[in-house]
C-alpha cells in the first residue's frame, strides 16, 4: 500500500510541475463526469416527481374529464347525449366487475366568493367524499367531508392552502365564513400543502387543489344553481381493481361511455398508468441521449490523458533511461505512469463531481424541474472516470516501459 500511495505521490508532483497543462487534459474529465451526474440528478428528480403527479391522479384510477363545447354545439350535442353524469358512474360500477369505486366533482360558476377579510377567483367545486382519497390529499387541519354532509347538504367546505392564506390572511382558517355566491360555508377542514408544485402531466392538467375550495356535490346540486344545459359532471374517477390492468380496463370503459353517449365525443378518458408508461419512455430516450452526450465528453477527457501521457513520455525520455539504468524493471516504469493517468482522472472525477452537483442544482433553479443527488450515480462516474483514465494511460504506459535504457540515455 505504501508502495502505491509513494507512486501516486510521485505522480502528482510531476503532474503540478505542468499545471496549465495539466488542468487542460482536466477539463475533459470534469465536463464529462459533470455531465454525468448532472444528467442522472435531474432524471432521478424528473422520475421521482413523474411519480408524484401520477399519484396524485391515482395509477390504479380511470379519469373521464367532461369536454367544454361552445354553446351552439352544446344544444346539438344534448339532443344525443347528456353528458358525464352520475348514471355513467352507476352504470361502470354494476356492469365491470373490475371497478371498485368512483369520485367524481362538478365545478360551480362563480359570480362572487369572499370572506369577512378578502375576495377571491378561486375555483369552487362539488366533490364526493371519495375525492380527496383519490387524489391523494392530505389535511394540514380541520377534517375531509362525510357522507352525512352530503346527505343533509351541509354548508360546510373544506379549502386549500393558497385559498386559506388569501381569504384569511390572519391564518385563522378552520371555522370561518366565506360565501359562494348566496351560499354561506362554513370552513371544516384545510389541506396540506402537496409535495410537487407542477399543475400538468403529459400534457394533463393536475393538481391546482390548493387554489380550490371543495363542497359536498349534493350541497351544490340542490344549493347552488348550474346550466341546465351542462352535464351534471365534470370529472369522474374510477378506481380499478388491484390486479387489473387499467389499460385493459380503459378499454370497457371507453365501449361503455361510447354505448351511453351515443357515440358522441363529449368526453375525454384519461388512463393515467399509459402516461406513466410514456413518461417513462420519454425519460428512457432523454437518458440515453445525455450518456451519449456525456460518453463523448469522457472519451474527450480520456484521449486527452493520452496525449499528455505521450507528452511526458518523450519529455521524460532520459529519465526513463536513467531510471532503467539504476535496476528499475518494465513493471515500475508502467506504474509510474499509470499512477500519473490515475491520480489525473481521481481528480478530475472529483473535480466533475463538484461541477456536475453545482451544474443539476443551477439547472434545477433555472428551469423549474425537480433535483436528487444520486449518490449510486456519483459512486457510478467516479468508477467509470477512473477506468477511463487508467484504460487511456495503459498504452503511454506501456510504450515508456519497452524504450531502449541506452537509445534513451542518449536520446536528445
Amino acid at each position: 500500500m505504501s508502495l502505491y500511495l509513494a507512486l501516486i505521490r510521485d505522480a502528482a508532483i510531476e503532474l503540478s510541475a505542468q499545471k496549465l497543462r495539466t488542468f487542460l487534459t482536466l477539463l475533459g474529465m470534469i465536463f464529462g463526469v459533470g455531465a454525468v451526474i448532472a444528467m442522472l440528478n435531474i432524471g432521478a428528480g424528473a422520475e421521482r416527481e413523474a411519480l408524484q403527479m401520477i399519484d396524485s391522479m391515482g395509477v390504479n384510477n380511470l379519469i373521464i374529464e367532461n369536454k367544454p363545447v361552445e354553446a351552439e354545439e352544446l344544444r346539438e350535442l344534448r339532443e344525443e347525449s347528456m353528458g358525464l353524469s352520475m348514471g355513467d358512474v352507476e352504470a361502470a360500477l354494476s356492469t365491470l366487475p373490475f371497478i371498485a369505486d368512483y369520485s367524481a366533482s362538478k365545478e360551480v360558476k362563480i359570480h362572487d366568493l369572499y370572506s369577512e377579510f378578502a375576495k377571491s377567483e378561486a375555483e369552487v367545486l362539488g366533490v364526493t367524499t371519495t375525492y380527496f382519497d383519490h387524489a391523494n390529499l392530505n389535511l394540514r387541519e380541520g377534517r375531509f367531508l362525510t357522507a352525512d354532509d352530503d346527505l343533509t347538504l351541509s354548508q360546510v367546505a373544506v379549502i386549500g392552502a393558497d385559498v386559506a392564506a388569501e381569504l384569511f390572511p390572519d391564518g385563522d382558517a378552520l371555522e370561518g365564513l366565506i360565501k359562494v355566491n348566496h351560499l354561506w360555508l362554513k370552513v371544516v377542514g384545510i389541506l396540506a400543502a402537496p409535495q410537487t408544485t407542477k399543475n400538468e402531466f403529459q400534457g394533463v392538467q393536475i393538481g391546482g387543489d390548493q387554489y380550490r375550495i371543495f363542497v359536498p356535490i349534493g350541497t351544490v346540486e340542490h344549493k347552488l344553481k348550474r346550466d341546465a344545459l351542462a352535464a351534471e359532471l365534470d370529472l369522474v374517477k374510477l378506481g380499478v381493481e388491484p390486479g387489473y390492468d387499467p389499460r385493459v380496463a380503459a378499454r370497457a370503459v371507453q365501449q361503455l361511455m361510447s354505448l351511453r353517449h351515443g357515440e358522441v365525443d363529449d368526453y375525454t378518458l384519461i388512463v393515467p398508468a399509459a402516461l406513466l408508461e410514456q413518461q417513462a419512455q420519454t425519460q428512457a430516450i432523454f437518458n440515453i441521449v445525455m450518456a451519449c452526450v456525456a460518453g463523448i465528453s469522457l472519451l474527450v477527457g480520456g484521449i486527452g490523458i493520452m496525449n499528455i501521457m505521450l507528452a511526458n513520455v518523450l519529455e521524460r525520455t532520459k529519465e526513463i533511461g536513467l531510471l532503467r539504468a539504476i535496476g528499475a524493471t518494465q513493471k515500475d516504469i508502467k506504474l509510474q505512469f499509470l499512477a500519473e493517468s490515475f491520480t489525473i482522472s481521481v481528480l478530475g472525477g472529483l473535480l466533475g463531481v463538484m461541477f456536475g452537483l453545482i451544474l443539476s442544482e443551477l439547472i434545477g433553479f433555472y428551469s423549474g424541474w425537480a433535483v436528487i443527488w444520486s449518490m449510486p450515480a456519483i459512486f457510478l462516474s467516479l468508477a467509470i472516470c477512473m477506468l477511463v483514465g487508467v484504460g487511456f494511460g495503459v498504452f503511454p504506459a506501456i510504450k515508456a516501459s519497452k524504450l531502449n535504457p541506452i537509445e534513451a540515455l542518449h536520446s536528445d
